[in-house]
């Protein structure tokens, strides 16, 4: 099986490639972004005709916090709808029958009912801040969906929850919330610190899985057959959520941090930053039905983390 990791580099894609490198049978195929391009049309094209490959796992993407998807707008939709528009279409031209597109639940209305089901896409309107690259992966749903319909290729889309985990973005102003609270936290006590800044006003909820359950639900669903996708495609549900059907305010997700780093100081929250969407829970029981369900606890995953980032970070 010569499977393509697209983005083996990623949080998520290396998560990934870690779980397929635990079957022999498997030959990962995987590209660096200086010798192969996403957004160059040419090159994936040229890429996908010189390997033989079997299998796609869609793991690329420009991805972002709060912050840097409201700054970026531009940059979030062009690149994204570009990787995905290249990469899928690319399979199709050179026979791929079986892709995994890895997608968001900030696909989901602002105000979508709690737990979200997979039915609530396109229902409402969607969170300002991240529409534009919410849009992206609701465009890359529907291309899965599409050639599925017309050329009939098993190409699946999974819509995860918040991921963390090893090989996160730690950047200052682009990352996502755990990542950039773990730096915060680091760099208080690095500093002597007496105080923590939380964007925000710490009551929006928050569902989060650790990569590596993340990875181990993309093989799951790869791996199933199309029989049993399309018990779902019947009721016109072309992805599937995966998280964990349990959520945390971003309040006591910080709490949580500080307790594992035992910082004293105290949290300062910032209501001058905007919340984004007041909750985000999916409702997981599709997957559920299929057998499968998240294995890592919020606080181990947690503590796995912070072990990776302190020493990965200099």
């Amino acid at each position: 099986m010569n499977i393509f990791v697209a983005g083996h580099n990623g949080m998520v894609g290396s998560a990934i490639v870690r779980k397929l490198k635990n079957d022999s049978n498997n030959k990962i195929i995987t590209a660096s972004r200086d010798n192969l391009n996403l957004l160059d049309q040419s090159k994936v094209e040229s890429f996908f005709k010189l390997n033989k490959i079997d299998q796609v796992y869609l793991a690329a993407a420009k991805v972002g916090g709060i912050y840097s998807n409201n700054k970026y707008r531009a940059d979030f939709i062009y690149e994204n709808l570009t990787i995905q528009n290249n990469v899928i279409n690319s399979a199709h031209k050179y026979d791929v029958n079986k892709l995994l597109f890895l997608g968001s639940s900030c696909i989901y209305p602002k105000f979508a009912d709690q737990p979200i089901k997979e039915s609530a896409l396109l229902s409402d309107c969607l969170e300002y801040t991240n529409e534009p690259y919410a849009i992206a992966k609701i465009a890359g749903i529907k291309m899965c969906e599409s050639y599925f319909k017309q050329y009939q290729r098993d190409y699946r889309s999974i819509m995860p929850t918040n991921l963390y985990g090893p090989k996160d973005n730690f950047h200052g102003e682009n990352s996502h919330v755990i990542p950039a609270l773990i730096k915060k936290f680091h760099l208080a006590i690095k500093n002597d610190f007496d105080e923590v800044e939380i964007w925000g006003s710490g009551k929006p909820k928050r569902e989060f899985l650790h990569v590596d359950d993340m990875a181990d639900a993309s093989i799951y669903v790869m791996n199933k057959s199309l029989e049993e996708m399309k018990k779902l495609y019947n009721k016109n549900l072309y992805h599937l959520n995966v998280g964990t059907g349990e959520d945390v305010t971003i309040k006591e997700l910080a709490k949580t941090i500080k307790s594992i780093f035992s910082y004293d100081g105290k949290l300062k929250f910032n209501t001058e930053f905007p919340d984004g969407t007041p909750r985000k829970l999916l409702d997981v029981s599709k997957l559920s039905s299929m057998g499968w369900k998240h294995s890592i606890d919020l606080h181990d995953g947690l503590e796995d983390t912070i072990q990776w980032y302190l020493e990965n970070t200099s």
